[in-house]
């Protein structure tokens, strides 16, 4: 088997027993300029399938026909030849295969792929609801930083800003005694698009004195993430089965299930980057089939993309992606990254698609026509959505430093208009704030064990004697209940190795979906490197993975999927790496049903909690 061209899948069908293979095939797949100089690909001189220079084929003049290449010895990709190649295919359906790859192309034609693309998306999904609503309102305790983002949200939804609240809030609170905050603007150091949804969930599940409704946008969002990731890895892979294994990893994952039962903004800053990213590689498809159609058409027409090719128009799902990467940073600055790499992102497809596609100058074309308006579609629009997120900021003159312009005339940025020139400068704050962020905390964290979940982050912990509180009277021993964000142990170390098997096997492959998959990786994980020792020691936490969480999934589910597809038509080899992964699936959920109490605060023998937690490092 051939390595696969950088824009296909893996593998394709093996041809039935006794037919010879298509030479079409083979030049699509394999190599595509693999004709010989002077001739088309199927033994017909090149001339004889190209029109003259000045006409589309049918006489009538060629608008986007080019001159012929600058070096006339150079080799022309094989579907330019005719409408049809010896199997009988078209020229967009050879494109096609090409560009989005035969398994991609297939998946939506059998219905074995439509009903376990949605039966068992429904499965995951509905298994996703039951780890994360399950007792969702307890503990009823503000539990690590929901003593900030609930009482935000809360006053956000009262007053239109944060408002500050007496000293010692929380037993109140907790009570349901919600009222007690002050009419004083709080100084706040994140955008309010998170605390908005937590206030959304408040509304919904019945007002701010349960602890159910605190967290419930939460687990409506955790649960959103899997139907997500099951649809998207589905598309990424070509395999409605391991879309399904990659919804279930994340259904059962700790960091997953934590963060949908605590009432933290990272939750939501993970939903705004993956809804990006399904846009993303919704928009790579839908691209890609345009591109195929109008090379096809000025192809069958006669012409040639020998030089430049078409564009192909308005792209929405990158604009939806654009809205979708300003409410991540509206909810955490930390999406800038995610904005820079999947821009990035994007266009390396778009170049990928028009060098696969034949186009001569692809590189050129490309960055024209793909590259400079991906600009202009993604980056302002994330920018009019992060300041459109501030509205009810500008709305309320009461709002934290909303008159700072008007009492520093001739400060700040003096061109803009008050209101921005406030909003300026209460930014710089901000960013003083975030750089300058350095005090210790016992569960502060490097970067480098996040990727193994070496030092979680415990949101609650609670040790009663028998007879004290909720622990029975009768008990044989105390008991302990625990809310510690710490991602499926082995889960996590094996997403560690796949990590490194990833960018093997996309380099050896040449395969897009190695680069997917570790985008997000490398937009959530690697920039906290410049935050931490030696370069800085600023205070920053393992709990912020989940934000790359469906990601590190992801890099986990790509090798058994390349796995699979190698040994296609090998029956023995096939059994073996089924049997792999079955059996990896199986003790994944076993290792979550073990920890599941200490990720939802139920109350479990003393012993028990400290025979499942296993490393001091975890404590």
């Amino acid at each position: 088997m051939t390595a696969p061209d950088a824009d296909a899948t893996t593998t394709g069908d093996p041809a039935p027993a006794g037919t010879p293979p298509s030479p079409a095939r083979h030049l699509a797949e394999d190599d595509p300029y693999a004709p010989p100089a002077g001739e088309a690909g199927d033994g017909t001189p090149r001339e004889r399938a190209t029109p003259p220079a000045g006409e589309a084929g049918d006489g009538t003049p060629r608008e986007r026909a080019t001159p012929p290449p600058a070096f006339p010895d150079a080799p022309v990709p094989a579907f330019h030849r005719t409408a049809e190649d010896a199997d009988g295919r078209s020229t967009q359906a050879r494109l096609l295969d090409r560009l989005l790859g035969a398994r991609r192309v297939r998946l939506d034609l059998r219905r074995r792929d439509r009903f376990w693309g949605w039966f068992g998306t429904i499965v995951v999904t509905l298994l996703a609801a039951a780890t994360r609503l399950y007792q969702l309102g307890q503990p009823h305790k503000l539990v690590f930083d929901e003593t900030y983002y609930v009482k935000d949200g809360f006053t956000l939804g009262e007053l239109g800003y944060e408002a500050q609240w007496p000293d010692e809030p929380n037993p109140a609170f907790e009570a349901g005694d919600v009222l007690t905050y002050l009419d004083k603007a709080a100084y706040v150091v994140h955008p309010p698009v998170g605390k908005w949804m937590i206030w959304l969930g408040m509304e919904a599940g019945g007002g701010a004195t349960s602890a159910f409704a605190w967290r419930l946008a939460s687990a409506v969002v955790g649960i959103l993430a899997v139907f997500l990731l099951v649809r998207i890895a589905r598309r990424l892979f070509s395999s409605s089965l391991m879309g399904v294994v990659a919804g279930l990893l994340l259904a059962v994952d700790g960091e997953a299930i934590v963060h949908s039962r605590t009432a933290l903004l990272d939750q939501f800053l993970m939903l705004w980057v993956l809804v990006a990213f399904g846009c993303l590689v919704l928009d790579r498809e839908q691209a890609r089939r345009r591109l195929a159609a109008r090379v096809a058409e000025i192809v069958d027409a006669g012409g040639t993309v020998v030089r430049y090719g078409p564009r192909i128009g308005f792209r929405w799902w990158r604009l939806a992606a654009g809205v979708s990467l300003g409410l991540a940073c509206g909810t955490k600055w930390s999406g800038l990254w995610f904005v820079a790499v999947f821009g990035i992102l994007t266009v390396l497809w778009d170049l990928a698609a028009r060098r696969a596609a034949g186009v001569g100058r692809w590189w050129e074309d490309s960055l024209v026509v793909d590259a400079v308006p991906a600009f202009l579609t993604i980056v302002p629009t994330a920018v009019v959505v992060y300041v459109g997120s501030w509205w009810s900021w500008f709305a309320n003159q009461g709002a934290y430093l909303r008159q700072w312009a008007a009492e520093h005339p001739g400060e700040g940025v003096t061109w803009l208009p008050d209101p921005l020139r406030s909003l300026v400068e209460y930014h710089r704050q901000m960013w003083d704030f975030h750089t300058g962020l350095s005090s210790d905390h016992p569960y502060a964290s490097h970067p480098l064990g996040w990727i193994v979940q070496w030092r979680p982050t415990s949101f609650f912990w609670e040790k009663e004697s028998p007879g004290q509180g909720t622990c029975p009277a009768d008990a044989a021993e105390a008991c302990a209940r625990a809310v510690t964000s710490l991602g499926n142990p082995l889960l996590w170390l094996l997403a560690a190795f796949a990590i490194v098997a990833t960018i093997w096997l996309g380099i050896r492959f040449r395969d897009w979906r190695a680069v997917a998959v570790l985008s997000g990786t490398v937009a959530g994980w690697l920039p906290w490197f410049a935050y931490a020792a030696p370069f800085s020691d600023r205070t920053i936490f393992t709990f912020y993975s989940i934000v790359f969480t469906p990601f590190v999934v992801l890099t986990l589910v790509y090798p058994m999927v390349v796995a699979l597809e190698r040994t296609e038509g090998n029956r023995a080899a096939r059994a073996r790496v089924v049997a792999v992964v079955v059996a990896v699936l199986v003790v994944i959920v076993a290792v979550s049903a073990l920890f599941y109490p200490l990720w939802t605060g139920m109350q479990v023998p003393y012993s028990y909690w400290q025979n499942v937690m296993r490393l001091e490092s975890w404590i």
